[in-house]
C-alpha cells in the first residue's frame, strides 16, 4: 500500500503540516478545508457562500484524484455554531444525488482555523 499525496492548485494550498489529500489504493483521505479561495482569501459574511467555497475545495481535490462527489462514503462538518446548520446543510446537499449521501457527523466546535464558520473533511472510494 504505497500513498499517493494529492495535490492541486484549484484549492488552497495547506496553511499547515498536512496535504489536500492521501490516496491510498482505491481510497482518498481530504483534508478538512475551510471556505479559502485558491489564491488563500478567506470567504466571510455569507454563510452560502463560504459552505459552497469548502465544497469547491473539495470538488478541485476529488477531481484531481479522479473522483467526484458520488464516490464519497464519509464526511465530517465541523461548524461553529449549530444555528448554522440549517444553511450549511443546504448547500452541502445540493452536492449529492438523493438518496446517496455519504455517511456524516456535524460537530460544533468553539473556533475553526482562521475562525472560518465551518469546515468539512471527507473520505472517498472509487468503485470498480
Amino acid at each position: 500500500m504505497k500513498k499517493q499525496i494529492i495535490t492541486t492548485d484549484k484549492a488552497p494550498a495547506p496553511i499547515g503540516p498536512y496535504n489536500q489529500a492521501i490516496k491510498i489504493n482505491k481510497m482518498l483521505f481530504v483534508s478538512g478545508q475551510i471556505p479559502m479561495t485558491n489564491s488563500m482569501e478567506l470567504i466571510q459574511n455569507n454563510l452560502r457562500e463560504e459552505t459552497k467555497q469548502v465544497m469547491e475545495n473539495l470538488n478541485a481535490i476529488l477531481k484531481e484524484a479522479d473522483m467526484n462527489f458520488d464516490d464519497v462514503v464519509k464526511t465530517s462538518i465541523f461548524i461553529d455554531n449549530m444555528d448554522n446548520f440549517e444553511i450549511i446543510n443546504e448547500e452541502y446537499g445540493k452536492y449529492f444525488r438523493d438518496g446517496d449521501e455519504p455517511a456524516r457527523e456535524t460537530v460544533a466546535v468553539k473556533t475553526l482555523p482562521k475562525n472560518a464558520r465551518v469546515e468539512i473533511s471527507m473520505i472517498a472510494h472509487k468503485g470498480n
